[in-house]
């Protein structure tokens, strides 16, 4: 199987940090001294390790350093995962390659790669890539292309390889004019447009006028400042209240394309006839130059000429001259100078871009906006949507894929050592990435009506669909399957239950349990569930496969000892309680999963589990139960309360943060406990001390060396004070972390560990989990040792009895996730359970509104987290465990509060984000009932009812071309499906407000007080644009860019001619990276400890692992890119701090969005390096870039708003536009005084900034007033004796000395007139080292200033030594205290 990159010929140039625009002559010197920073980026095939190669691949005096550093000076103390990095990299060696007509080039190899490797860098470089069809051969043998360069004898260094061109066959001859197609097509944005071959779009090039590294070189002189132009666009500037789409796509003058030719297509002669295959013609090619010349070409197995065809005779000889050429580019080069010309100068840029520009992302990203695109002719293309091809086929033996298969075996590698992991964890993620791909492709064929259906006789709801080995099934309820539940609504929400099933089990990754391959796909209005096949299932009926589980709900219920063993190893991890329920016999029959949850042993033996959809515990606040009390934290929000169906369940976060919260609970009761027997001992008489109730044998963590109880309780958690921190993490890291409570925590109480005379005090207690083998007892069942003691037990017991724990002998808390479900029936012996567990399910239902919300609400106004947009608040809601349903309550909470206006922007993006989903809820009914030739017409008219003033909104009927409108209303039912196509021409806007608020009080339960799109806007501060961004990403529309005007009263804001296209939104399975992440979090605590240089080698080498895994692209090794850029620039290295930052600003904009707010925080740290390097008109256009991006996004009013406009005013104070700086810094001003209260250091720092700029301005009135204000906030907040305090009233004094100087001027001048002897003033503009400073400030960054010399390097290192000795001793410094230069590791 090849890896779908591999067609891809941009997967390896340039990856490392040689840049690109440079060519031959990179900063040798640079790029040796950051030899451990850049891993080569490339997407490899699926069984290589990571590809060592630089550059273009030839320049190998840098190289060899880059060899050296990577992996072996990993830390020998951390643990030994560490130790195996080094096993992947081996040291890499150059090859001399000598392609037909160029000059022989060096190239640097890695002993992993295979020969294809080295065949995709040819076909990507300038001067080779013409070619496709060659094979590489040593010493006159050809190299097999899947071997390993290791296992070719006598492939060394110097080793001379000659590229020899090979005969072509009809799928090599394919092949190639795919390639030269690409080469055409390499600089057209219009696949980032469309959505397809997973490009997507990036405008970062746009502001930086191309690569940052070289441009870097070039501004480094001091006269920059002068040419600067920093006013920005109007609509940029505070106040503005225009919000152009426009500039959202900037004009990138390389997408103008250079035209090479002007028609390359099929010929219609094709297949060559008989009597021509047999003189080697392969096909036929027409095509027409940019001189007009109309020519038809032969494929022949020798390669391409012309011949003497027409478009209407049919002569194959080879014309005269024939220009017999290996290369198709060749034969054009001859015959065309234009394209001789242009192709050459297009090859040069496209080389010249960086390579994330091009990188395939791994999963689809789709653009909201798009510009009008010329429709270009384009046989690949064409041939591509007739052949439907599925999956890539023409690359892979055998045709179509078996997708089981593929994501099974991928399952079932070894996974012992690192290098294994990594292998297993690459193949399982591009199978995962390739499936995707697939199976959205083929939910949009079913939709669009081009895959014949299984069961065509039934009606169109109840069709099931098999296309490219993947099951398609529509999100409606079929035989009445979900009655019970809620019908359709139930139908439509069973899906992503299900989804979010298979991603828990397929994170706990238990050997021999399998689930299906999963994607959820909402497409014009249906929801499509795409699944993988299990072997076998189709020839026989469901009854008969199915030997776990219930078909029917509960009714009939089997079990089998297999799935017990298999669902048992899950059960802890996942929180799942093992129970017996009856089946139809009255017989108790055991389960240890939900009922619906069914086991399928498949006809290749592997058992499946499928329809996860109750893998979580029910939520009992959206589901009424007839006799049962919530709790009254929840009565009081009037929960119970009806839902649109009865599958509502908990996030599997909620279950993590509860188990935590239960744990901490158990801990306080318990150690409560303790000290209470404890004082009736000391009571009693000394005498009893050693007697009889000292255990024979004390486990070995009984002693005051374990942890104490308050401090940490669960040595594994993540973060146990908080318990919401990072609940998904547990889910996400299988391997190596089985989830966040889940050792053996061998815990003593504060008092006990500090004093304890006698060991029967010491209590150990298990958590809810699997021990790792390094746990302190070796077993984590029931420590019986300690607890033989019967007053311990007693403890234990009681404090079991309390948190609701299933064992009376350690903590252990699980659900039983069929308790409320209808039709299940538990055996009259497990009554005490099941009441044990209703009340724990009420428990969770009342944490859920009583913690986790409040806990949001908190997060929010210390400015933890700070959703931008409807994104960024969901994962804030689902990290915390809360559902979306609960939006309204969250709302209403905030509305609430008391500091209700430092959460007005909250309360905004909330409104707002419901508002949308209301919207997108009525939106997909609609959508159903308009048939595809309306499907234009119908979005701009649902688009104007919601969004734009215009008060009658008329749908344009699509008269068409064909019929006019008025037969069109008697010809209706003549329309397939019957039903009334026109319905949704009658919506009008009073209608769909109303609609959208009854949904917001049903679905929500909150009360929209407004009828129209203007009065919600009025009400709720809400956005227009930012409206349309929503409900866009929403529901895949993806419109035109202009500018619109929703406020006309006259017109309607959208035509159908603005709706350009309509894609998928699309779920599925992300896998993780595992032992990168851990990489990735212990470089993480390293850096909070203060060990930099320890914390950057860790995260280069999460950075190498996460590479090896995902290929170049991933929003993980985005976050990684940024980190080390952080740290680069703390470290004092700019240059390098640029280059990561510039990486992963890239990758934030191709895999996130061009406006996700990621991106924008991603702009604003590229803008301070940038800034640093001197390059300070980069870094103005960025910061404006960023503040356009989110005015559109979430508008001005943003605590994040602030800190972007601090940063515009501080370098717009430095290249002295003061004015201009004054209106950035009052605003940020303003912001922070309403978000952060009166009293906040960060206002106090605003005022300090401002006063700076009207002291440059002279203005000391003004200056004096704010920066008394900020002294009045640091004196009452740190006290006088604090240095802040101190340096604002040196400040003070010096502005006073200023302004009477300037007070004794003016009065001179008033006095003697002209012949006033006048004092110089000083006047100063600030230092970029002062502005530099501020920056820091704001951004939260401590810098330490590093000297290069080598002795106090030397010094330093020694320093370094110590301070890792005596570190294990103290404690460490942490990441937010200033530390002198002497404490820290120095970068050398």
């Amino acid at each position: 199987m090849v890896s779908k990159t591999d067609d891809i010929p941009a997967s390896v140039p340039n990856c490392n940090s040689v840049d690109p625009a440079e060519g031959d002559t990179p900063d040798s010197k640079e790029t040796t001294k950051t030899s451990l920073k850049d891993p080569c980026g490339c997407a490899h095939s699926a069984d290589t390790a990571m590809m060592n190669g630089n550059g273009d691949h030839d320049h190998s005096e840098e190289t060899d350093s880059k060899q050296e550093g990577s992996g072996a000076d990993a830390d020998p103390g951390e643990d030994a995962n560490e130790q195996e990095v080094i096993v992947i990299q081996d040291t890499g060696f150059t090859v001399k390659i000598q392609a037909p007509g160029t000059e022989p080039f060096d190239l640097q190899v890695s002993p992993q790669e295979m020969v294809q490797e080295i065949h995709q860098v040819l076909m990507d470089r300038e001067d080779t890539c013409h070619r496709t069809c060659f094979s590489l051969q040593l010493d006159g043998n050809v190299l097999d292309n899947f071997a390993e360069l290791k296992s070719i004898e006598g492939l060394q260094e110097g080793s001379f390889l000659k590229v020899v061109e090979e005969p072509y066959t009809v799928r090599e001859a394919r092949i190639h004019v795919r390639h030269i197609r690409d080469l055409l097509k390499s600089m057209d944005p219009s696949d980032a447009y469309n959505g397809v071959d997973c490009n997507s779009l990036s405008f970062l090039s746009v502001f930086t006028d191309g690569d940052l590294g070289d441009s870097g070189k070039r501004k480094k002189k001091g006269s920059e400042l002068e040419q600067i132009d920093c006013t920005p666009p109007e609509h940029i500037l505070p106040g503005s209240k225009e919000r152009p789409l426009v500039p959202l796509q900037p004009q990138n003058k390389d997408w103008k394309p250079l035209q090479c030719l002007k028609v390359l297509t099929m010929s219609g002669w094709n297949p060559p006839p008989g009597n021509r295959k047999m003189h080697g013609d392969l096909m036929y090619l027409y095509i027409v130059t940019a001189e007009e010349r109309h020519v038809s070409i032969t494929a022949s197995t020798r390669g391409f000429y012309l011949n003497q065809s027409t478009t209407y005779s049919f002569n194959p000889k080879p014309a005269n001259p024939s220009f017999l050429s290996h290369s198709l580019v060749e034969l054009l080069s001859q015959i065309s100078p234009a394209f001789k010309k242009n192709f050459t100068a297009l090859q040069k840029k496209r080389v010249q871009r960086h390579p994330f520009e091009r990188i395939a992302t791994p999963f689809q990203v789709y653009s909201w906006t798009a510009p009008q695109i010329d429709h270009a002719m384009d046989c690949v293309r064409a041939e591509d949507a007739y052949t439907s091809r599925l999956g890539y086929e023409e690359h892979i033996p055998g045709q179509t894929r078996d997708w089981n298969e593929e994501l099974q075996t991928t399952r079932e590698l070894t996974r012992k050592n690192l290098p294994e992991r990594l292998l297993r964890e690459r193949a399982i993620f591009k199978v995962h990435s390739d499936f995707a791909a697939a199976a959205t492709r083929g939910a949009m064929a079913v939709i669009d009506g081009n895959v014949m259906a299984i069961n065509p006789g039934e009606e169109t709801r109840m069709q099931m669909f098999i296309w490219n080995n993947i099951f398609f099934s529509l999100g409606f309820d079929v035989r009445d399957h979900y009655r019970e539940l809620g019908g359709d609504a139930a139908a439509h929400a069973a899906p992503t239950n299900d989804l979010n099933g298979v991603r828990a089990y397929g994170a706990v990754d238990v050997e021999g349990l399998y689930t299906l391959g999963t994607v959820v796909v909402d497409y014009r209005g249906y929801r499509v569930t795409a699944q993988s096949i299990i072997p076998g299932i189709l020839e026989r009926e469901q009854e008969q496969s199915v030997i776990y589980g219930s078909i029917d709900f509960g009714k009939t219920v089997v079990s089998h000892p297999k799935y017990l063993e298999l669902l048992e190893k899950t059960s802890r991890p996942l929180k799942v309680q093992r129970h017996p329920v009856l089946n139809e016999k009255e017989a108790p029959v055991e389960l240890c999963s939900s009922v619906e949850c069914k086991g399928i042993i498949g006809n290749d033996g592997r058992h499946y589990i499928l329809d996860l959809l109750r893998t979580f515990p029910p939520d009992l606040n959206f589901l009424p139960v007839d006799g049962e009390e919530l709790p009254p934290e929840c009565q009081r929000l009037a929960y119970p309360r009806q839902h649109r169906h009865r599958l509502a369940c908990l996030r599997q976060e909620l279950i993590e943060a509860f188990v935590e919260h239960r744990y901490l609970l158990f801990m306080k009761m318990a150690a409560l406990q303790l000290m209470q027997q404890k004082a009736n001992k000391e009571n009693k008489a000394a005498a009893l001390t050693d007697g009889s109730n000292a255990e024979p044998e004390a486990s070995p963590a009984d002693g005051p060396q374990s942890a104490p109880a308050s401090e940490d309780p669960a040595p594994a958690s993540d973060a146990p004070t908080e318990p919401a921190t990072t609940p998904s993490e547990a889910s996400q890291t299988p391997e190596s972390q089985p989830a966040e409570a889940e050792t053996t925590a061998t815990v003593t109480t504060t008092t006990a560990a500090a004093e304890a005379t006698e060991p029967a005090e010491a209590l150990a207690v298990t958590t809810n989990g699997t021990p790792e083998p390094e746990g302190p007892d070796g077993q984590g069942r029931e420590c019986e040792s300690p607890l033989e003691d019967p007053k311990s037990r007693e403890v234990v017991l009681n404090a079991c009895k309390a948190v609701g724990s299933i064992s009376d002998t350690s903590f252990d808390i699980r659900f039983n996730p069929d308790i409320f479900s209808p039709g299940v029936r538990f055996p009259e012996s497990s009554a005490d359970a099941i009441q044990k567990q209703k009340q724990l399910l009420k428990d969770a239902a009342a944490f859920l509104v009583s913690c986790q919300i409040p806990s949001l609400v908190k997060d929010c106004l210390d400015h933890s987290a700070l959703p931008m947009d409807g994104t960024t608040l969901t994962e804030a809601l689902h990290q915390r465990g809360i559902n979306v349903r609960y939006l309204g309550t969250v709302l209403d909470f905030v509305d609430k509060t008391p500091a209700k206006t430092q959460l007005e922007y909250f309360y905004r993006i909330g409104v707002s984000e419901l508002v949308t989903r209301c919207a997108k809820h009525i939106f997909k009914t609609y959508l159903q009932g308009v048939e595809l030739s309306a499907l234009s017409a119908a979005v701009s008219h649902f688009l104007n009812c919601f969004l734009s003033s215009f008060p009658d909104a008329v749908a344009h009927l699509p008269a068409d071309e064909l019929v006019s409108r008025r037969k069109n209303r008697k010809r209706r039912n003549r329309v397939p499906g019957g039903g009334d196509n026109t319905a949704w021409a009658s919506l009008t806007p009073v209608e769909l407000w109303k609609n959208i608020v009854s949904e917001a009080q049903t679905y929500y339960h909150f009360t929209l007080h407004c009828e129209s799109v203007d009065q919600a806007v009025e009400k709720y501060g809400l956005q227009k644009s930012t409206l349309l961004r929503e409900i866009s990403v929403k529901t895949g529309i993806q419109i035109l860019i202009k500018e619109y005007n929703f406020d006309s009263r006259h017109k309607p804001a959208f035509t159908e001619e603005d709706i350009l296209n309509i894609f998928p939104v699309v779920k599925h399975v992300n896998p993780k990276a595992s032992d990168a992440f851990h990489f990735f979090q212990s470089g993480q605590a390293k850096v909070q400890q203060g060990f930099l240089k320890e914390g950057c080698e860790l995260i280069n080498e999460a950075l190498n692992l996460f590479n090896n895994v995902y290929g170049a692209m991933h929003v993980e090794i985005c976050a990684c890119l940024r980190l080390l850029a952080r740290l680069n620039y703390i470290m004092g290295d700019h240059p390098e701090a640029l280059n990561n930052q510039q990486k992963a600003v890239l990758m934030s904009e191709r895999v996130l969005g061009i406006e996700h707010p990621n991106t924008i925080q991603e702009y604003m740290h590229l803008a301070l390096y940038c800034f640093a390097n001197g390059q300070l008109s980069t870094a103005l256009k960025l910061l404006y870039r960023a503040r356009y991006l989110m005015l559109v996004v979430c508008g001005e009013d943003h605590p994040e708003m602030a800190l972007l406009d601090s940063n515009i005013g501080l370098v717009l104070h430095g290249v002295m536009e003061y004015d201009l700086s004054l209106r950035f810094l009052e605003n940020a001003l303003a912001i922070n005084s309403k978000y952060h209260g009166l009293r906040s250091l960060k206002v106090a720092l605003s005022h300090h900034l401002v006063a700076r700029v009207y002291e440059s301005k002279a203005e000391f009135r003004s200056a004096l007033q704010h920066e008394k204000e900020g002294y009045t906030i640091y004196k009452n907040q740190v006290g006088e004796a604090h240095e802040k305090t101190k340096e604002s009233s040196e400040y003070l004094k010096y502005l006073t000395q200023q302004a009477v100087a300037l007070q004794r001027t003016m009065n001179e001048i008033y006095k003697n007139g002209s012949n006033a002897s006048i004092m110089p003033l000083k006047f100063t503009a600030p230092s970029m080292a002062s502005v530099l400073e501020q920056l820091n400030i704001i951004n939260g960054i401590i810098f330490i200033p590093l000297s290069q010399k080598d002795l106090e390097n030397l010094k330093a290192e020694v320093q370094r030594r110590q301070m890792l000795q005596e570190a294990s001793k103290s404690e460490e410094p942490s990441e937010e205290t200033p530390m002198e230069p002497e404490d820290l590791p120095v970068d050398d």
